[in-house]
């Protein structure tokens, strides 16, 4: 019942090491009003496949089972939060 923001990083990954500490900024900030989960693409080449994850960072928002909205590269807080908000 609540927007599943996902973080789709490599560890390798120079902007996604960036935006790791925004991220989870963003799960204490959004905690109770939406579930935000990671996803090692190298670790999980099956889960990023499914979602044609072709370049990192990509961050996707869910809501009732499908994606409403998609960030590919690093982005500032308030523009992760506007994410979250419009999906409410």
């Amino acid at each position: 019942s609540v927007p599943v923001m996902v973080d789709f990083y490599a560890d390798w990954c120079g902007p996604c090491k960036m935006m790791a500490p925004v991220f989870a900024d963003l799960a204490k900030r959004q905690r109770g009003q939406a579930l935000v989960a990671k996803v090692d693409t190298d670790r999980n080449p099956e889960v990023a496949t499914r979602f044609a994850i072709r370049s990192i960072p990509t961050i996707t928002l869910m809501k009732d089972g499908k994606e409403v909205a998609r960030q590919v590269g690093a982005v500032p807080m308030g523009q992760l939060e506007q994410m979250v908000i419009s999906a409410r």
